[in-house]
């Protein structure tokens, strides 16, 4: 008997729960959610304030500008949906956090889910990341003003790679990243477009001679314009050929 996987289910807790779905709501990602392919649940953090004003933050113990978001209300948000998705990873847009990149998208994908945490204000208190076993993540070396923008760019690499939301799935394994190097340049009609061409080997019909080209501009913007995954795939490579000469011996 086939056993069918739960639906894909991303949770987020937020200041701002009218902020989704978004973009998250469009397009495929959109037609996927209405098919019920994945589901969304927002839960507003405010709704767990203890005073009339609904205040979910405070000034910082030892001084300094902003205000941070009190550990007991957050604690209370998280709590009220779990226990019941241990399982589903609990993570903290941050920008201090560890990089977000292709691999943990596909394993978080892969899951049965996300609860994500958008911050807002100077940050939120340290204990809470301790005391409920939190992960941060980062999209990248910048400052947004909340985590709901990062939220949604998680969401949207972890929901295009479940079944049934692109309608090509091999689309998929020819994307940046997916061998350790940034995609290969697209060219369509027309032929022609202010005195530029369309490489002639693409029109060529050759299959063989076009994966060859692709596979080398890949390498040519790679190696341009990101030193580090240049010098990652290299060494892979290397490793890679060493792994297969000692077969072959």
């Amino acid at each position: 008997m086939t056993k069918i996987k739960p639906i894909w289910k991303a949770q987020v807790l937020t200041l701002y729960p009218d902020m989704f779905p978004g973009i998250l709501g469009h397009a495929t990602l959109g037609r996927g959610l209405k098919k019920g392919l994945w589901s969304l649940e927002t839960i507003n953090i405010r709704d767990f304030a203890t005073d009339e004003r609904g205040s979910v933050d405070d000034q910082p113990f030892g001084g300094g500008p902003g205000m941070v978001m009190r550990a007991d209300i957050l604690a209370k948000a998280i709590d009220s949906v779990y226990p019941q998705n241990i399982g589903q990873p609990l993570i903290y847009l941050s920008p201090r956090g560890h990089p977000l990149n292709q691999e943990r998208i596909k394993k978080l994908s892969n899951g049965p889910g996300v609860t994500l945490i958008c911050g807002r204000f100077e940050g939120i208190d340290e204990r809470i990341l301790v005391t409920r076993g939190i992960e941060e993540l980062s999209i990248g070396d910048y400052i947004l003003s909340g985590g709901e923008p990062a939220a949604q760019i998680l969401l949207d690499s972890c929901i295009r790679l479940l079944p049934g939301i692109v309608g090509k799935a091999k689309s998929l394994t020819e994307e940046s990243f997916e061998k350790g190097l940034l995609e290969y340049p697209h060219y369509t009609r027309p032929r022609n477009f202010e005195g530029k061409n369309v490489p002639e080997v693409l029109l060529s019909g050759d299959h063989k001679q076009i994966q060859y080209w692709r596979n080398e501009q890949s390498e040519v913007v790679t190696k341009d314009r990101r030193a580090d995954l240049w010098k990652r795939y290299l060494k892979h490579s290397s490793s890679s050929r060493r792994g297969q000469n000692y077969e072959h011996n």
